[in-house]
């Protein structure tokens, strides 16, 4: 399959303007932001900071900075205003490629191995590729009916992935609803979750991975209210011991994420017979105030990522504050309403489970669509 260097296609020189010498004038700005938000964004040129660079109906554009967050995107065409863009874009341009064909070729695990690559800086948003590196990389170009045919394809199976998200995100809402409504509007007692629970921090030693042996916990075991085994971790039985505070997990312990993924949980089941890794939060409820399940369903509430903020420290490798989720007030209703709100969550959990499973088989068949794409056998 014929190839090119993205250095032919690589805008060098494409003009910059500062929008401030046009206080009134309206453009659309392509930021960072802007784009994880879900696009451009309309400003007066008095509302933009600094100069920026111009650009055109079907450029494509990925990120260079913090580049491991996968970003690219086509300017599209609008009703007159003048399009600008942020200088941590690499601006591409051309009538040799399908822009939307360009656009999934620079989301695809091909290109990324190849992006990282160019990577200098030191951490954080001081973090780039490097845009001279980048011209080596080559991108596959068959005819333009090819490209664009392999771009319907791909947009196809990304649409359905984006439906299965907005279905995780429905039941998300769903659940925040029914607490909100069972709950908000009443004078429930509350008390801190320590005066209701023993909590425990995981070891911060890194486990000596062993073949066989004792299940050692780890985040990626965790989901929002259930267990994932695709990959298990053992121990050896005095790691094990040595990691099982509180006497080892028992039935009815919920054991929840403190970095990575935070704030994904489980209630360990009877029969389960399991240790702590790391980055892990155990948390033993008093069985006479709270039921497990009631407990579990407010933490994954409180701790939804739209109002985890509160309990979360660190600048770039964020992690669940373990004395602020002490502190946090849980309330304490009725053992009946308790149980009927653990009912209505359990079945929440269980279409969502449901919603994993289908996201995840989208996930495989776009991941596989997008390989074969690029090496000319799709």
């Amino acid at each position: 399959m014929k190839s090119v260097a993205l250095g032919d296609l690589m805008v060098n020189r494409g003009g910059s303007l500062n929008p401030a010498l046009f206080a009134d004038e309206l453009f659309e700005l392509y930021s960072i932001p802007a784009h994880d938000r879900g696009g451009a964004e309309l400003l007066h040129g008095r509302e933009i900071g600094s100069s920026k660079q111009c650009v055109e109906p079907g450029d494509v554009m990925i990120s260079k900075i913090i580049p491991h967050i996968r970003r690219a995107r086509v300017v599209a065409k609008l009703d007159g205003s003048r399009q600008i863009a942020s200088g941590e874009w690499i601006v591409f341009r051309g009538s040799g490629y399908d822009p939307n064909y360009l656009r999934h070729f620079l989301l695809s695990d091909q290109f990324h191995v190849q992006y990282m690559a160019t990577v200098a800086g030191v951490g954080g948003s001081l973090v780039r590729a490097r845009p001279e590196q980048v011209k080596s990389i080559r991108v596959p170009l068959p005819s333009l009916d090819e490209q664009r045919r392999i771009a319907a394809i791909l947009d196809q199976a990304d649409a359905l992935r984006a439906k299965r998200r907005q279905v995780l995100a429905h039941l998300d809402a769903l659940a925040q609803s029914i607490f909100h409504d069972m709950f908000a509007a009443q004078g429930s007692i509350s008390s801190s979750l320590a005066e209701l629970a023993e909590i425990w921090d995981c070891p911060h030693s890194t486990p000596s991975w062993t073949t066989t042996g004792e299940v050692c916990l780890r985040t990626p075991n965790l989901s929002r209210g259930g267990w994932n085994w695709d990959d298990t971790r053992y121990v050896d039985v005095k790691q094990f011991n040595a990691r099982s505070k509180g006497g080892g997990a028992r039935a009815g312990d919920i054991i929840l994420s403190r970095e990575g993924t935070v704030g994904i949980a489980a209630i360990v089941e009877s029969g389960m017979r399991v240790c702590m890794g790391q980055r892990l939060v155990q948390v033993r409820v008093d069985y006479m105030q709270l039921l497990p399940e009631f407990a579990l369903a407010w933490l994954l509430v409180e701790l939804h990522p739209e109002r985890i903020g509160q309990v979360m420290v660190g600048s770039t490798a964020q992690h669940l504050n373990v004395k602020d989720l002490r502190e946090m007030r849980i309330l304490v209703p009725p053992r009946s309403k308790q149980r009927l709100f653990a009912d209505r969550m359990q079945k929440v959990h269980r279409h969502r489970n449901r919603a994993t499973l289908a996201l995840g088989a989208a996930e495989e068949v776009f991941d596989s669509l997008q390989q074969r794409a690029f090496q000319g056998e799709l």
